[in-house]
């Protein structure tokens, strides 16, 4: 497979393990009772800060589990102004922190700054993405050869799906003049990958606003199959061919002649497809010979027509926000609605305006699922644009006749908290239960649920394996008889953190009882 050389390549293939892990502090929550302090226990959440840092803090609790990706990261065309930021320990890339990437001919390694900080981020969210999930992300022309090396690389070729064009507003300034360097741009692409081989895409269609009824249409194909050509209704064509084969076609005449001889009368053939449909849920075929000679086959009603990857019916810019780039919500409603079903979440770590969420809480009141979503917006607009959005669609917006509904729902709010660790010490502003969450995560990969009552210290069990984390931020811990003596919670073994151990290597072998020092065999993520 061919890979891609850029400046710093080295340093952030494996940069992700190097991002310090973050816990988020929720800030506020809303609903439709408005905005307020207490958690309503949303598993809707915006999340305001770096999108490295933020997809950091979500693995202990979504690892595995995010159904749906779609981002929209900068196109890097050399007029945005964004900025690079990672902390990667490398004098070549610390000298671009807090730059502005700007035009080629200012900046020559644009590019390589790009993929610099696109790399580790697809990395995180490989790691989110559920074994029967997708990622989408838009893309144009500027890094669209780019995007692909990279996202094969971090997803596998093997997982590319797609590439989905989607129709983009052209601006005709090109009128005015006789001669142009090159084309105006007429649409930009959307990479579709999965995680794995095995996950299936379900069929995608497109309804029609006005069902299509059913027509009659000619039999013959001009396609040239000497196979396919044989005798009905005493006609056997001398070049191409009939639109299906021998047995199909006879059936299909059988059909015809039934409600031609006992149905016709009473009912159209519209009608008495739709009612053997709904009473069997077999699609009958009919061919039939008409007034005028011709050989036809019945095409049934049809509510709606397959897509394929030309998606070119959908303006990819929306207009709710004024964003220059922002996504139009009847793109992520299609992508939404394709791909996720009752629970599934929705995670955008290129928020923007809010688009994706617009969306979820869209699909949800039309269908009344239970999607969630999880933006992340590093901006100082993730509150005053990006939920202040949100919170618009879950309680309506707009007056008179262009007032829309609100779709009821839910969110909260976080930020990005203190890091776990500060060197190599557990950081002591971090609450307990934040750290709890991290440990049970990294010894089972599961989320963590807070067990009640019972030893304070006691995290669960996973696998006949008990865990406890022995931890006072205050005071040394030490496990001791005394501590084991406190445990009630059975299990074919126990895992128990703690500062310090006063009982013998070979008693705690012979209990079944594993030790673990805090903080040096805390696992980092």
């Amino acid at each position: 497979m061919p890979t891609l050389e850029w400046i710093g390549k080295s340093k952030v293939i494996n940069h992700h393990q190097d991002v310090p892990f973050r816990v988020l502090e929720r800030k506020y929550s809303f609903d439709e009772n408005g905005q307020h302090n207490e958690d309503n226990g949303s598993e809707n959440m915006i999340i305001r800060g770096d999108n490295l840092e933020a997809l950091k803090a979500l693995l202990p609790r979504y690892e595995g589990r995010v159904k749906c990706i779609y981002i929209d990261p900068p196109y890097n065309t050399g007029n945005e102004g964004w900025v690079y930021n990672d902390n990667v320990n490398d004098p070549k890339i610390k000298k671009w922190r807090g730059e502005v990437v700007g035009k080629e001919g200012e900046d020559l390694p644009r590019h390589d700054k790009w993929l610099c900080m696109m790399y580790p981020r697809l990395k995180l969210l490989q790691k989110l993405l559920a074994e029967d999930g997708f990622i989408f992300v838009s893309i144009d022309v500027f890094e669209y050869a780019n995007l692909k090396c990279i996202m094969d690389d971090v997803f596998g070729i093997s997982n590319f799906r797609n590439c989905i064009a989607v129709r983009r507003g052209i601006k005709n300034v090109q009128a005015q003049f006789n001669e142009v360097q090159a084309l105006s741009l007429g649409h930009e692409y959307i990479y579709l990958y999965s995680k794995t081989p095995q996950a299936k895409l379900p069929k995608l269609s497109k309804s029609f606003e006005v069902e299509k009824a059913g027509k009659w249409d000619t039999f013959w194909r001009g396609t040239d199959r000497p196979t396919m050509r044989y005798e009905i209704f005493g006609s056997k064509p001398d070049s191409g061919q009939w639109r299906w084969e021998q047995g199909r076609a006879n059936k299909a005449i059988q059909n015809y002649e039934r409600y031609a001889s006992e149905y016709s009368s009473s009912m159209s053939i519209n009608d008495y497809f739709i009612e053997h449909l709904m009473a069997t849920n077999e699609k009958l075929d009919f061919v039939r010979k008409n007034e005028n000679g011709t050989i036809q086959y019945y095409v049934p009603p049809q509510t709606g027509k397959l897509l394929s990857d030309n998606w070119m019916d959908i303006l990819l810019s929306g207009s709710y926000a004024g964003f220059d780039t922002e996504k139009n919500v009847l793109l992520l409603q299609r992508i939404v609605d394709w791909i996720t079903s009752e629970n599934d979440i929705i995670l955008d770590s290129f928020a923007g305006s809010g688009t994706t969420a617009h969306a979820v809480l869209n699909m949800n009141k039309a269908d009344g699922r239970h999607r969630k979503f999880i933006l992340v917006e590093m901006m100082d607009y993730a509150d005053s644009i990006t939920a202040e959005r949100v919170k618009r669609v879950i309680r309506g917006y707009g007056e008179g006749k262009n007032a829309v509904e609100g779709t009821g729902g839910n969110f909260s709010f976080y930020d990005l908290g203190e890091p776990l660790l500060v060197g190599d010490c557990l950081n002591e502003a971090v609450a307990p239960e934040k750290i709890r969450e991290y440990i049970w995560f990294m010894e089972t990969k599961q989320p963590y649920a807070p067990p009640s009552g019972g030893n304070p210290y006691y995290l669960g069990q996973h696998n006949d394996t008990g865990y406890y984390f022995y931890y006072e931020p205050q005071r040394v811990t030490v496990l001791d008889y005394a501590f084991l003596a406190t445990i009630t919670e059975k299990a074919d073994s126990t895992i128990i953190y703690a500062d310090r151990c006063s009982i013998a290597e070979e008693k705690l072998t012979q209990t079944g009882i594993v030790f673990k020092k805090i903080p040096r065999d805390i696992s980092r993520l």
